[in-house]
């Protein structure tokens, strides 16, 4: 276990860790996922094709018709494996309720899990990129809260810290759900993500404050169902240099007793850099992280916003 954490239960298409399960007999190894990401997390490797019970090798198969409603058909001898796979796909999900999954990752434009622009193919053999993998559209309408993403769309700096973000969110939302459920723990917790939930939507943090403070009228049940909603849904906005830039001067406002005025400048033009593009993230945070060390911040010393996941992934290092 990397730097004592327990690991954070994820599914994963099976092929992305080197399991030879494609209808050519190969793999589609990813190795950051497999063996950087994979220190911090414990995969659930699923093959719709080979699990629903095709064979490897197999004939390929494609998404036909309609794009909203389309069917699965082997390429060359035109059988439609629609009916069986939809079948496995939902009895795999009720499974997987009770592996309680912090994300998912999927095989980019795979037919059966393809989560966004998959081909889907119509007369006269044109094809366009507006389908969902069979499996992957099952999953994600039967866990709409669970983060998910590509293999593809993580290889952008942007879409890979803000999967990885919402995954280990998610983790420490379902620790804190293990215990009782009490307004008091869930004060703390939003208290904790408060800067992270601004970096993301300033819209999604008042909504949830509000919900916060009304509590004690609510439904215990009630009240975190809705809360862990809005928490998912602000995490699953892009965090941008504007956002984060908003965050940074904040986080600043903590220390104008402490700084010399050098050392506000400083803290002003690393913040510019960064908004300008000239620095990664991980530049300004670092210099803040001294200061919340040096000056023993308490309020500071809680926010995940500043630690949000393991340092050697090195997430902010790119964004």
């Amino acid at each position: 276990m990397a730097d004592g954490i327990e690991k954070i239960k994820i599914g994963i298409s099976a092929c992305l860790l080197g399991h030879e399960v494609r209808y050519d007999g190969g793999h589609r190894l990813d190795r950051f996922l497999r063996d950087t990401l994979g220190q911090y997390v414990e995969y659930l490797p699923v093959c719709p094709e080979v699990e629903c019970g095709l064979g490897v090798p197999r004939e390929a198969m494609r998404l036909v018709g309609d794009p909203n409603s389309p069917r699965l058909v082997t390429v060359k001898t035109g059988i439609d494996h629609t009916e069986r796979m939809l079948a496995w796909a939902q009895k795999r999900v009720k499974e997987l309720e009770s592996e309680r999954l912090c994300g998912f990752i999927f095989k980019s434009k795979s037919p059966s899990s393809g989560m966004e622009r998959v081909k889907v193919y119509g007369e006269g053999g044109r094809s366009q990129k507006t389908g969902v993998g069979l499996f992957a559209k099952t999953f994600m309408e039967h866990f709409p809260l669970i983060p998910t993403e590509d293999d593809g769309r993580l290889h952008d700096p942007v879409l890979r810290e803000n999967f990885i973000t919402r995954i280990f969110t998610l983790k420490r939302w379902r620790e804190l759900e293990r215990g009782e459920r009490r307004l008091g723990s869930l004060v703390g917790f939003h208290t904790q993500h408060k800067l992270l939930l601004l970096s993301h939507s300033q819209r999604h943090y008042r909504e949830m404050g509000k919900l916060v403070a009304q509590g004690k009228d609510m439904d215990i049940e009630r009240l975190w169902g809705r809360y862990e909603t809005l928490l998912m849904e602000a995490l699953r906005l892009k965090a941008t240099p504007k956002k984060h830039y908003n965050v940074l001067l904040h986080i600043m406002g903590y220390f104008k007793k402490e700084l010399s005025a050098d050392e506000k400048q400083e803290l002003l033009e690393v913040f510019g850099a960064y908004r300008d593009g000239l620095v990664p993230l991980i530049v300004p945070i670092t210099l803040i992280n001294h200061y919340v060390r040096k000056y023993g911040q308490p309020y500071l010393k809680e926010q995940v916003y500043l630690n949000p996941h393991p340092l050697a992934l090195q997430l902010r290092n790119h964004v």
